[in-house]
């Protein structure tokens, strides 16, 4: 269902109908899925999709104290490529790992814990987590410092694996990185695990409301804009209706 490969699909389709019967069809579905294609392309489209995630948790305030703990989402390093090179591959959202960097220097007494094992339908032994360390180590954090959790497959687990390992106290601080737009989601899983932690977003994928409007000359990151949008707003629904979220798009204070 993500925009790409839902038009690729209609496209196909739409040139199997055209050496049919229903050829007059094929052809009208051809002019919808190019004008679709050019809107997720070029259009705001994306931008209006991914602008009320991404803005949903504003900047963590440091005014409120030190934190006891902070938690690192996974979903930077390829675990396959890493496991053909073997060595770290990061594919994408590095500020993942370049933020809880700065995070340790400034708050040398938090404990540090990455959580991401792996998310492929095939089982390997490729863990994000085992990749991830030498990164986060080779930006400065000690490896007595790092808590490891390689188990987990999605959100869901991230939050409960990592509740298990830590066992936070009453009155303890946690920050939760991940990026921006899958930061609603995340909170209101963590919520719902009974893991109260503070958002500290990351990885921004447009500027502000200034650019709701603005169209891209680039097609390609107009698509991935439109489809990283997409596919948040379909893990909200699917989370919302397996009860693993309080609300469709949890915000700040909100259960």
């Amino acid at each position: 269902m993500l925009p790409i490969n839902l038009l690729v699909e209609l496209g196909i389709l739409s040139v199997v109908l055209m050496a049919t019967r229903f050829a007059a069809l094929g052809r009208r579905l051809a002019v919808v899925t190019l004008v679709v294609l050019g809107l997720a392309a070029f259009s705001p489209l994306g931008n209006f999709l991914i602008y009320p995630l991404e803005s949903r948790f504003p900047a963590w305030d440091p005014s409120r104290g030190a934190p006891d703990g902070i938690i690192v989402l996974g979903g930077s390093v390829d675990t396959d490529l890493s496991a053909a090179h073997r060595t770290p591959v990061v594919a994408h959202a590095a500020d993942r790992l370049f933020a809880p960097a700065e995070l340790a220097r400034r708050y040398p007494n938090a404990r540090i814990v990455f959580t991401g094992g792996s998310a492929n339908l095939v089982s390997t032994e490729a863990r994000e987590a085992d990749y991830s360390a030498p990164i986060l180590e080779n930006l400065g954090i000690p490896k007595q410092r790092l808590i490891l959790e390689r188990n987990s497959r999605n959100t869901w687990e991230n939050a409960i694996f990592t509740k298990q390992m830590v066992d936070p106290k009453p009155g303890e601080r946690w920050l939760l990185v991940t990026s921006a737009f899958h930061m609603p989601r995340s909170m209101g899983i963590f919520r719902t695990a009974g893991f109260d932690v503070e958002a500290y977003p990351v990885d921004w994928r447009m500027g502000g409301r200034d650019d709701l409007f603005s169209f891209t000359n680039i097609g390609a990151d107009g698509l991935r804009r439109t489809d990283v949008a997409v596919r948040e707003w379909i893990g909200l629904v699917a989370y919302r209706l397996m009860g693993r979220i309080g609300e469709l798009l949890p915000g700040p204070g909100k259960d």
